[in-house]
């Protein structure tokens, strides 16, 4: 499955819980099977770890985790580098392969 969003991308979050709309932050892992991606500082979840006393499993700091959690892929834009806005992204291949372009400004995205 081809997507065009890639680990290390800046993406802008288009749709979604209303905290989240509008935040920009940079991709951390991309999930092709499922087409959802995990953005930082984005969909915070909080999980809440009990400590266990038993055998190996000696967990020694309980509490609240706090982590980012997966978003569909379709709620985010890529954000140009170079003109700075969420844009729809466009593959231009020459001799030395395809690259990813802005629609908008159609400048090479890295």
């Amino acid at each position: 499955m081809k997507v065009k969003i890639r680990k290390g991308d800046t993406v802008e979050v288009i749709s979604g819980r209303l905290e989240d709309k509008g935040k920009r932050g940079e991709v951390i892992n991309v999930m092709l099977d499922d087409r959802r991606i995990v953005v930082q500082g984005v969909n915070i979840r909080t999980k809440h770890k009990k400590q266990v006393q038993t055998g190996a499993n000696r967990q020694m700091n309980p509490g609240r985790i706090q982590f980012e959690g997966a978003i569909d892929i379709s709620n985010v834009m890529i954000v140009c580098p170079k003109c700075s806005e969420p844009t729809r992204v466009g593959v231009q291949r020459d001799d030395q392969g395809a690259h990813r372009v802005c629609k908008n400004c159609e400048a090479t995205i890295e």
